[in-house]
């Protein structure tokens, strides 16, 4: 007797209603608040005028989740009805049918409601996946050529670019849905017996054996279609053989025709399925046969066929095999990050002796920059702050001007509302969103001069009264800006909006102080920003803000106007959610108008044979998240700095100039559009034009690519030996941070005259002399990169080097310790690599910051070295001291010139002056002497400092020195006279204080 099993107990009436209301409620809060940010977000495009980008991807995401999402739903919901239509109208008696009868039960009065239901959300997930697919959908229809053909298959590089990523994820789909409605159909079939584990007779139906197979034989077919594909996408793949990307010799000769083959085979295989399994012998058995030599020629062809040709015909000759290939990528790199057109150049470096031209130089010299946009912010916001809660950021930025006739660098910042800054009386919500709305002014100071100390102020709040405080005079005019209240900027953050637009005096928006004294008030007259008056708007941003101020406070008004999105970064990438932003925007006043400058990036990650880098990864440098914005993760192999925008700081308004008019992902995006969403390179202005600069985070990934593919042998390649590194920071060379690269308004050799110029030194890998020098900048309106290549064997030191020759020579090492103390710490600004006269100008600002509150580092010394780094090094009081000393120097010459401590660089017997002095050491006996009289200078300066456990070390390292310095002195003159002869240079002080203030 077989036992029937009960229906599952079925919910009661209140407990579908509770989760209905449930659900309701769900989805009445998810619509609402994406009906308000939709709405806020066309308010707000609106005000950018840019509402072309809101309704294109807003219509292209609603597309693709309904066309996607419905079809696969149609398609899965097809299968599962044609399962259930399909069923047995008899089924044999067994345990297994019983036990399925109750969920038969179940599911046959509402088979429909249970299939749109499955459906429906698989469609939802499908849907949401697609819509995210939006840029690949745009790319796809509106991408044109490159006019370059990749090196394989002479396909143009358009369609790996625009084409092969959407079919690709379509080929995704395929699979998905076909698995999904295999799935599907064969748990229907089980149900309703068309499938079977027991029972006599067949276990599948002829009509559950036919549709099941078709959906295996359409799976099949999608494989041999991924064959084809994959065929194109080796390209893109990374290749072991070479280190490179792109395919090499193994993948060519033996993967490529292994996946075409395989293809053929899917495709028999698929009709095998279908013919065999219905047609024929209706059954499983051949089919099964036919997927496993399906399987089998997967792994043999594909798999065990392309290993063997690694392992016994490349690896024993890779660098004659992999050569063709590893030509390929280097070509496909350098063209795809826009390395093809650098110039590079021997530079000899030969010359190790300062010239008499560097006291005489006008396109070097003069222009050498003196300010570390990094370290000189504190100075900034100490001297130009004016209220608490202004801030200038974590760095400055570098810009040209050219004033009087005379184009030069400045370090310039503005002065922004820092709201983290507020006191606790000022953030209440009337204050911080009504009354702090802005900062005020652009603050500059020319790069190159230094006045007591601290920059030279021609623009921002001080003006004359600064000019006079500072003690110094110059004719520089200040930089005019006709409006310089500052409403967007760098330190905004997403909860930073304002309510602009209030009327009367003192209910308005806090200005800035008065010199005579008091506060003045502004109410905003721009057209940025948008209108709140209503009650329907400010019901709306109460909601979406969950703040009630906006219904409730006086101080939003029928004139009132919103301002949010206030980060000039935040600003371009909403309006051009297709680029990636530069890291670091930087202000510029043009023509009157303060405006932040940003750089757009245009990539693509599916360029046949380059490259690929990670953003994040080739950008992040000693200076990232200390005034430089992080990138985003995201690899790429081809990046064009394809748009230059500005954003208005005043009133917000966002453009896009097309800046590489070659392009053609920007003209994809561009086409997708409308065509008028970037403004043609025409309309660049010149006076905008003129603050252009090479992009920095473009740069890092050209530099950090350069430092390989500056190497176009392939031979030489493969072997590695040629290539360069990126530099640690000079001051920190153990912190693994790089060294960022530093704009420089100078002449590089072979130019024509001074440039602004992005540079950077790179070392041969794993050294520390320099190899090169790299920089960027703009000619003619062009990017023009150049590499001055310097010998393989060069004695030149490079960054790292120089900057501990400079730092531990013996009397600048004595003065640095003089300067340094527990009361201040002697900090280093940008170490500059500057080509002249056929060697190498190393110049090191150095800066001292006092450890009381709010001090700030001031420039009190300049190291400087020419050469290799280490013969000729001065510590001068300023740049003009500092090139005097080193051109004295080089006229006594390196044979004449004393060494540090008195030292010859030669040897020899020490000269003598007829006996008034003491001899002149020379060999290790100088190096000992130079160490004691180091060692006496940190005692002396421990004993100014106060500091007892810096006095402790000094002593310490004094009686070391003294030690090696009597070691020293019996090897080189072993009788006591001439031992006791030479000691008086090294006398060590006299009965110490044990007090460090004694």
């Amino acid at each position: 007797m077989v036992m029937r099993s009960s229906p599952l107990p079925r919910m009661s009436r209140r407990g579908r209603v509770t989760i209905g209301v449930l659900i309701g409620v769900f989805l009445l809060f998810t619509l609402l608040g994406w009906g308000v940010n939709a709405w806020t977000d066309w308010l707000w495009f609106e005000e950018v005028d840019y509402t072309q980008v809101f309704t294109e991807v807003l219509v292209t995401r609603l597309v693709l989740f309904l066309v996607v999402g419905v079809g696969l739903a149609v398609i899965i919901a097809g299968n599962l009805w044609l399962a259930h239509r399909l069923r047995p109208q008899l089924r044999p008696h067994s345990p297994e049918q019983a036990t399925l009868e109750r969920y038969r039960m179940l599911l046959s009065p509402r088979l429909g409601t249970w299939i749109a239901l499955v459906s429906a959300a698989i469609g939802v997930f499908a849907g949401l996946s697609a819509q995210s697919r939006w840029g690949q959908w745009m790319l796809f229809r509106n991408g044109g050529d490159f006019d370059v053909k990749d090196p394989e298959f002479g396909v143009d590089v358009g369609f790996y670019v625009f084409q092969l990523p959407f079919w690709r994820y379509l080929l995704g789909v395929g699979f998905t849905v076909v698995v999904l409605s295999l799935l599907g159909a064969l748990a229907v079939h089980y149900i309703y017996g068309g499938v079977r584990l027991q029972g006599v007779g067949d276990r599948m139906t002829n009509a559950a054996r036919a549709h099941l197979s078709t959906l295996v034989a359409v799976f099949v077919l999608l494989k041999a279609v991924a064959y084809v594909l994959d065929r194109r996408a080796m390209l893109l793949e990374y290749n072991e053989g070479a280190k490179l990307y792109g395919a090499g010799y193994a993948d060519v000769n033996a993967l490529l025709p292994a996946k075409e083959i395989l293809a053929y085979i899917s495709i028999v295989v698929a009709i095998a399925i279908i013919v065999f399994s219905n047609a024929v012998m209706r059954n499983l058995v051949w089919p099964g046969i036919a997927l496993a030599l399906l399987g089998v020629s997967a792994v043999a062809i594909g798999g065990i066929y392309p290993w063997a040709v690694q392992t016994f015909e490349v690896k024993p000759s890779a660098r004659d095999k992999e050569a063709p290939y590893i030509q390929r990528s280097i070509e496909a790199t350098r063209e795809a990050y826009g390395l093809s057109g650098a110039k590079s150049s021997a530079y000899a470096a030969s010359n190790l002796v300062p010239p008499a031209s560097l006291a005489t130089d006008t396109s070097v010299v003069s222009n050498i920059r003196l300010l570390d946009p990094q370290l000189v912010s504190e100075t900034y916001t100490q001297l130009q702050q004016v209220r608490g809660f202004y801030d200038f950021g974590a760095k400055l930025d570098i810009d040209r001007y050219t004033v009087d006739g005379k184009t030069s660098d400045y370090v310039v910042g503005l002065r922004e509302i820092n709201y983290s800054e507020l006191t606790p009386q000022q953030s209440n919500w009337i204050n911080r969103h009504t009354v702090y709305t802005h900062g005020y002014g652009l603050v500059a100071a020319p790069a190159n001069q230094v006045c007591n100390g601290v920059p030279y102020f021609v623009s921002g709040f001080l003006g004359e009264a600064a000019k006079e405080t500072q003690g110094c005079s110059s004719t520089t005019e200040e930089i005019p800006a006709e409006q310089p209240r500052i409403y967007y900027g760098e330190r905004m953050t997403a909860d930073d909006y304002a309510i602009v637009g209030q009327t009367g005096d003192r209910n308005g928006e806090f200005d800035r102080p008065i010199s005579t004294g008091g506060e003045q008030y502004y109410t905003y007259t721009g057209k940025g920003g948008v209108k709140i008056g209503s009650f329907t708007r400010r019901l709306l941003y109460a909601i979406k803000e969950q703040e009630s101020n906006f219904l409730l406070s006086e101080a939003v008004n029928k004139d009132s106007k919103l301002l949010y999105v206030r980060n000039p970064r935040d600003r371009v990438e909403k309006v051009a959610p297709f680029l990636t932003v530069d890291g670091d925007p930087y202000p510029a006043v043009v023509n009157g108008r303060v405006l932040w400058i940003i750089d757009g990036y245009t990539t693509a990650a599916t360029y046949p044979y380059a490259d690929r880098v990670n953003l994040q990864t080739e950008t992040a440098d000693e200076l990232t998240g200390r005034g430089t914005f992080q990138l985003a993760r995201e690899n790429v192999n081809y990046i064009r700095n394809s748009v230059k925008a500005t954003v208005d700081a005043y009133d917000g308004t966002v453009r896009l100039y097309q800046f590489d008019d070659t392009d053609p992902v920007l003209k994809a995006w561009n086409k997708a559009f409308g065509g008028d969403l970037v403004r043609p390179k025409s309309e660049i202005t010149a006076e905008l034009a003129a603050h252009f600069r090479y992009p920095a985070d473009l740069f890092k990934v050209q530099r950090n690519l350069l430092t390989r593919f500056h190497v176009t042998d392939p031979g030489d390649f493969y072997s590695g030996q040629d290539f360069w590194e990126v530099p640690n920071a000079p001051d920190a060379p153990d912190s693994g941070q790089k060294q960022p690269p530093y704009y420089l308004f100078t002449q590089f050799p072979g130019q024509e005259g001074p440039r602004f110029q992005l540079t950077s030194a790179v070392t041969p890998n794993r050294r520390q002399n320099l190899a090169a020098l790299i920089s960027g900048s703009y000619v003619d309106g062009r990017p023009q990169l150049e590499v001055l290549e310097l010998p393989d064997q060069t004695r030149t030191g490079g960054p790292v080097q120089v900057h501990q020759q400079m730092t531990n020579d013996g009397d600048i090492r004595q003065q640095l310790n003089l300067l340094q103390s527990n009361q201040a710490q002697v900090q280093y600004g940008n170490l500059l690599s500057l080509p002249f006269a056929d060697g190498m100008l190393y110049v090191e600002p150095v800066y001292v910051k006092s450890n009381q509150q709010d001090a700030f580092p001031l420039l009190q010394k300049v190291l400087l070295s020419y050469g290799d780094g280490s013969s000729y090094v001065v510590l001068a009081n300023n740049i003009n001291d500092g090139i005097k000393q080193l051109v004295e120097k080089g006229k006594r010459g390196a044979g004449n010139s004393p060494a540090p401590g008195g030292t010859p660089p030669t040897g020899g017997t020490p000269p003598t002056d007829g006996g008034t002095n003491p001899p002149v050491l020379t060999g290790e006996l100088a190096q000992a002497a130079d160490k004691v009289q180091s060692a006496i200078a940190e005692v002396k300066a421990a004993q100014t400092s106060g500091d007892f456990e810096r006095y402790g070390r000094a002593l310490k390292a004094l009686d070391e020195a003294m030690a090696a310095f009597q070691q020293a002195q019996a090897a080189a003159n072993p009788s006591p006279a001439a031992s006791s002869s030479a000691s008086p240079s090294a006398s060590p002080p006299a009965s110490p204080s044990p007090s460090p203030n004694g």
